[in-house]
């Protein structure tokens, strides 16, 4: 019998909601195949801050590291949104990444036809979104070094570092462009190599890769430029591949093509060790323990879990094309504009997995 170890972090807010509901389908999975998850709970973000006064307990991190794969709530609130406060939740997302070495994150867009409504564009700039976000995760600004605060001359002056090694930037492209083989065989390579020197260096590695894949178009964008086409022309964008902080926010703006960012899942991959897999949503303090949450986003990101991590590609299309049908069959949480709860719409899903 086939067994994997799964840890499960499910974070703050939502987080406990949603991947709760994710692993009913898991166990939906194991009934009907045989496979066995083994699953073990442990605390990141802000309730890991109250009981062990660090975002990351080496514990955790250490029980992450020996499982196939950790699927992540979110982590964060308004309880410890204090942006002078040493301790902040996104420090236990920032270590886990690190310490996994999972250095490319995965954000799927694809806009379901039953869902255009519920997207501010017009439904003709929509047709045939189908799009995959690789995002450099482990550099750049978030962990360069010198950083931080200080006083100069009577002036409070603070300094952030975005650095980029030829390597790091090398293996994300590359990633990018393997995954392009399997689709419409084009990268886009987001950039700001008008004025970063950082983005220079992207741009000449990028190429260099492209070198490596000769069926492959390459395109260069800036990132003013991504941002605005990501509204204006959503539906040319197969594969893009940006630095840490572009895709950040470039992934967050996506996300309102397919109606809400309830929707997307994201996979975190290295070349080794377990995959991070986690909705792009947050905490969402606002709805958390309400039961209204949608709990799609999360139960994707286990279908991704189980494609990148565990070679499980058949149960993967099937929790995905179970969705599928939720949302044409007219299933909607609150999010949607629908009154489904959390467990209800989990409920549907699995009754249409076949």
């Amino acid at each position: 019998m086939t067994e994997f170890n799964i840890t499960l972090l499910p974070g703050d807010g939502i987080g406990p909601e949603v991947v709760a509901q994710a692993v009913r389908v898991l166990d939906e999975i194991s009934r009907r195949i045989g496979v066995v998850f083994h699953t073990e709970e442990h605390q990141i973000g802000g309730c890991s801050i109250d009981k062990y006064g660090t975002a990351l307990t080496d514990e955790t991190l250490a029980a992450c590291q020996k499982s196939d794969a950790v699927l992540l709530g979110a982590v964060g609130g308004p309880k410890w949104d204090n942006p002078d406060s040493k301790v902040r939740p996104e420090q236990g997302l920032l270590g886990l990444r690190k310490g996994l070495g999972v250095y490319a994150n995965l954000r799927p867009v694809k806009v379901h036809p039953a869902l255009v409504a519920a997207s501010p564009l017009k439904p003709e700039k929509l047709a045939g979104v189908d799009m995959i976000v690789v995002r450099e995760l482990t550099g750049g600004l978030y962990f360069g070094q010198p950083k931080g605060r200080e006083i100069v001359d009577g002036h409070e002056r603070a300094v952030d570092t975005l650095v980029y090694t030829d390597d790091e930037i090398r293996r994300v492209v590359r990633m990018a462009f393997k995954l392009a083989e399997k689709r419409r065989k084009k990268v886009t390579s987001v950039d700001k190599a008008n004025v970063l020197e950082s983005s220079r260096l992207w741009r000449k590695i990028t190429i260099e890769v492209a070198a490596e894949f000769p069926g492959i178009t390459l395109e260069h964008t800036l990132v003013d430029t991504a941002a605005m086409r990501l509204i204006t022309s959503p539906a040319a964008t197969d594969v893009m591949v940006t630095e840490n902080m572009f895709g950040d926010i470039l992934t967050d703006e996506a996300s309102v093509l397919a109606g809400s960012m309830g929707m997307l899942p994201s996979a975190s991959l290295g070349d080794a060790g377990a995959g991070l897999y986690e909705p792009i949503h947050g905490s969402a303090p606002d709805i958390a323990g309400r039961g209204i949450a949608n709990p799609i986003g999360t139960i994707l990101s286990a279908a991704l879990m189980l494609r990148y991590s565990l070679n499980m590609e058949k149960e993967a299309v099937m929790i995905e094309r179970a969705v599928e049908k939720t949302i044409s069959d007219g299933a909607r949480s609150a999010d949607l504009g629908g009154s489904l709860t959390t467990t209800q719409m989990a409920d549907l899903i699995i009754k249409n997995m076949e």
